[in-house]
Formats: structure tokens, sequence, C-alpha cells
């Protein structure tokens, strides 16, 4: 990082040291997105490191918290040791955009509606691949997962947990790298949230026979069959996402 420059903002007050913390995060981070710094290149020592940003070294200490925490940075002890670039696997870049994306939906970020519109799209797409490549494999995901939610005596938690897992392996059932990525993650945090809100107005087994459906035109290689199906199921959880939109403002206006 030979770029890097020592941040003109003095370590005081109580605001100041967390936000010079974020910036020193923020400047090592781009130079590791932008290959400055190389995977499982060495990083400056501690002292280093605070002598080039003219921080204090529990300063830097925090920064670099940050980063481990985002999975760009590991640590190493012992004889050729020290803090190394790291190269985040498929399943920690996936918790960080789970993350994310669940502190967006907590925030309300999202609305039932936009969360339909997302599934109805892209679930499309994914069952138009999931058609022409799924494997025995998937279908197999498939049904175990749909099997579980034929079972009237799981909670509703289970249920969705189900539900989150038989749309993931139908991401998964693509072949699509992107596809499975991003769909497997997202939908972990878009589903349960909406589904724990229209538990009281779905029907269980109504969408058990959607997914049924689904699997049997994924199964068949017949593309139609599986695209109807899926685009009843999403139009059925459109009109509960509403009552349960309407039945929410509903108690909100009372209390």
């Amino acid at each position: 990082m030979s770029d890097a420059r020592p941040l003109q903002q003095a370590e005081t007050g109580a605001e100041a040291p967390r936000n010079i913390t974020r910036q020193i995060a923020d400047n090592i981070r781009d130079s590791i997105l932008n290959g400055e710094l190389k995977i499982d290149e060495r990083l400056s020592t501690e002292d280093d490191l605070a002598e080039r940003y003219g921080v204090s070294v529990p300063t830097i200490r925090e920064a670099l918290k940050r980063l481990a925490a985002q999975h760009l940075i590991r640590s190493k002890r012992g004889p050729g040791g020290g803090i190394f670039v790291n190269r985040p696997s498929f399943e920690q870049a996936r918790e960080n955009m789970v993350g994310i994306m669940m502190m967006l939906s907590s925030l309300g970020s999202f609305s039932l509606i936009d969360i339909a519109e997302f599934r109805h799209d892209m679930g499309l797409m994914c069952v138009t691949y999931a058609v022409q490549r799924r494997t025995d494999d998937d279908l197999a995901a498939l049904e175990r997962e749909l099997a579980l939610q034929e079972d009237a005596t799981i909670s509703d938690v289970d249920f969705c947990a189900a539900d989150v897992r038989f749309h993931q392996a139908l991401a998964q059932a693509t072949g699509n790298g992107v596809y499975s990525f991003f769909l497997q993650g997202l939908l972990e945090v878009l589903i349960p949230p909406a589904n724990m809100v229209v538990f009281k107005f779905r029907d269980r087994m109504l969408i058990c026979g959607f997914h049924r459906r689904i699997l049997l035109g994924v199964y068949s290689r017949n593309q139609r069959a599986a695209e109807e199906a899926f685009i009843e199921l999403m139009g059925y959880l459109r009109t509960k996402y509403a009552e349960a939109q309407d039945w929410r403002r509903t108690m909100d206006a009372k209390s």
C-alpha cells in the first residue's frame, strides 16, 4: 500500500476514533479489491501501519478487526506468521451478503410486494434453467424438502425453513453458479420474514401443491408446466401478502 497516507482527522473525541477506524479499514479494503494487495500477501505490522496512517496501534487493531469480520484478512501465528490477505470462500461471501440483507430487511427496506416481485422474476428464470439442467441429486433435494412441507405436524417455523430450502434447491438445480450463489443467500433472508407475516393467511397444503407441480415439471422436463405452477404460486403469495399488509395496517391503526 505505497499510496497510503496519514489520515488528516485527529484522534480526539468519542466519534473521531470510530470514523478513523472505518476510514483505515475502507482504505485497506479498497487496496485488496483493486488488486494492489494480492491474495496471501502479508500486510505490514501493526506498528508500521500505525506509523503510516498516523494513528495509534489500538486504532489499527480495530480497523483490522473490521476487515477480519469481512473475511478479507486472516492472522497466522508462529514463524512466518502475521496478517495476510484472505481469499474468501463462497460461503463466507454469502454470509457477508446475507448479513447486509438481513439488516436492510429488519429496517423495513423491502416491502412484501418488493419481495414478491423479486421472487417471481428471478424464480421464474431458475425454473427455466432447472428444467433444462437438473440432476438426480437436485430432484432428490427438492423431493426431500417437499416431503417435509407435506408433513402436517411440523411447525410453521419448520415449514418456512423447508420452504426456503426447496427454493434454494431450485436455484442450485439451475447449474448456474451466479444464480446459486446469490439466490441461495437472498432467499434465506427474504422468504422467512414474508412467510412469518402471511402464515395466518396462507394454506400450507395449497403451497405444497404448487411445489409438487413445480417439482413434477422439473422432473419431466416440462418447462411450461413448471413455469405455470411457479407463476400460480407467486400469484397466490402476492394475494396473501396484500391481505397480510392490509391486516397489519388495520392493527397499526387500532394501536
